[in-house]
């Protein structure tokens, strides 16, 4: 009788109803680290122990993973082409990383498509070795081995792309509210903030001097060359964000460094007038929502999770020191970094609500620009108005849950945008609400996500320095980038 009762029940519901979990995640974290390329970054996937030479491709199957070890192109060598060297993760110089910058790298052809080959044209600040673009992480001491395991035990995407084509303030913006435009009729129009503020080393957005100003870039009626920068606008606007469109059940926070001067432009909070409230040019952000939703200390989110106040939309940006930035030598905290975040929202206990974070938080960790290194993969170029500045060059995204299949390689091409998709999607907004990239994008990464299928057990990253050391850092923090 029981037999014959099993079979009915599994005839009528199927077999993967018994193992169903969760139709949404109660939270999602966005890890957002600084100027990275896939084939900058992680070289460590193609060989032992991660992976071997067949594991990667630069035409890749279902799961192999789209990084190149050789023949760089570089239209300034004899061959056309150039050999990749190593270098450490905290190296001493740092490349432009510009929207000027992605111009010349990108080199774009009569079509208006990238050739790829002009990146011995991006300029070098520091203490530059040869050849500086032309260099991968070298992972001889393991540094890497944090990132090299999330990416081979959950999900990584071949082609995610940084939505606008420049550095960290645009991006920011991106990834906070889909545009860097300073209001929606300009999104329409494809003028966009496409640079860093004019006077580096000073407040940003809402509470930025008067005079500090930020480039626009406008359509160019002629393409190709690419768009026009030709004025600069005070950097405060105004337009909806994700958490705008957040129902109200959900709460968010927005951890940035508070390094001197205060929120800088890593915090793009500051930039929305309704958000900052500011108290005028070189003052204060003083609105009920900054004041609630903003923490200049990252590391809170470690204490956070401990005491189970991770809030329902997370976006989590480093220190300096932990940022992957170039142009430290004593920046590589960025993988320990990761890592003590994963391993926290992995192993917290349940709280007393009975929430089990591991089992209902997606985390997704990407890069917030190229950082000028050199990368393979052409990005696509919109049609205009918007395609003088979107899409820019290649970043990592490792995508991190107990629903996502261990060395799942995803082949579709994704941005910013993508990201805010799924977050609309997951908490049950309209796909495409805000009218920017979201609605842009044409994927959400749902793929990444068998949310029918059985959680998986957390299995520990191990890292350098753990969650104790970044909640006890007593360094003077540093930005993430240093313009």
């Amino acid at each position: 009788m029981k037999l014959a009762f099993r079979s009915l029940f599994l005839l009528l519901f199927g077999t993967t109803l018994a193992h169903a979990q969760i139709s949404t995640f109660q939270h999602v974290v966005i890890i957002f680290q600084e100027n990275r390329t896939p084939d900058n970054l992680f070289q460590g996937v193609c060989v032992p122990p991660f992976g071997t030479s067949a594991s990667c491709s630069t035409t890749p199957n279902a799961s192999q993973y789209n990084i190149q070890t050789s023949n760089w192109l570089n239209k300034h060598s004899p061959t056309g082409v150039i050999q990749p060297l190593p270098v450490p993760l905290g190296n001493t110089y740092d490349l432009a990383h510009s929207h000027r910058a992605f111009t010349k790298q990108c080199d774009v052809n009569a079509a208006g498509a990238c050739k790829m080959d002009g990146s011995a044209d991006v300029g070098c600040s520091g203490t530059c070795l040869t050849q500086p673009q032309f260099r991968f992480v070298d992972n001889s001491t393991g540094i890497l081995n944090p990132y090299l395991k999330l990416a081979t035990q959950y999900g990584f995407a071949n082609f995610m792309f940084q939505t606008n084509q420049g550095p960290s303030f645009p991006a920011h913006q991106f990834i906070f509210g889909g545009t860097s435009a300073p209001s929606a009729n300009n999104d329409r129009m494809g003028i966009f903030a496409a640079e860093n503020m004019k006077i580096t080393n000073t407040n940003a957005g809402c509470i930025a001097d008067a005079t500090n100003l930020v480039e626009l870039i406008r359509p160019n009626p002629n393409p190709p060359p690419p768009g026009i920068e030709n004025s600069a606008i005070y950097p405060c606007f105004e337009h909806q964000t994700i958490p705008d469109i957040l129902p109200l059940r959900f709460s968010w926070r927005y951890y940035a460094p508070g390094v001197t001067p205060i929120s800088p432009i890593w915090t793009a909070p500051n930039a929305i007038s309704h958000i900052c409230q500011s108290t005028g040019p070189g003052g204060a952000c003083q609105g009920p929502e900054w004041l609630n939703n903003v923490d200049l200390t990252p590391a809170h989110v470690l204490s956070d999770i401990s005491s189970c106040h991770l809030r329902s939309m997370s976006w989590v940006i480093p220190i300096g020191q932990n940022s992957d930035h170039a142009g430290n030598a004593n920046g590589i905290g960025g993988p320990s970094w990761v890592a003590s975040i994963v391993n926290a929202i992995g192993t917290n206990p349940a709280c007393p609500n009975r929430e089990i974070y591991w089992n209902n938080t997606a985390i997704l960790i990407t890069w917030d620009d190229w950082g000028g290194w050199y990368d393979h993969e052409q990005p696509t170029i919109l049609p205009l108005p918007q395609g003088d500045y979107q899409y820019g060059f290649r970043v990592p995204l490792l995508v991190v849950s107990a629903y996502t299949p261990a060395a799942y390689v995803d082949n579709v091409r994704h941005d910013f945008g993508s990201i805010l998709r799924f977050i609309e999607h997951n908490f049950g907004t309209r796909e495409g609400q805000l009218t920017f990239a979201d609605q842009r994008a044409t994927t959400d990464l749902r793929p990444f996500f068998h949310l029918n299928q059985t959680p998986r057990p957390f299995v520990f990253v191990p890292a350098p320095l753990n969650a104790a050391f970044f909640l006890n850092d007593k360094r003077m923090p540093i930005d993430p980038d240093d313009y």
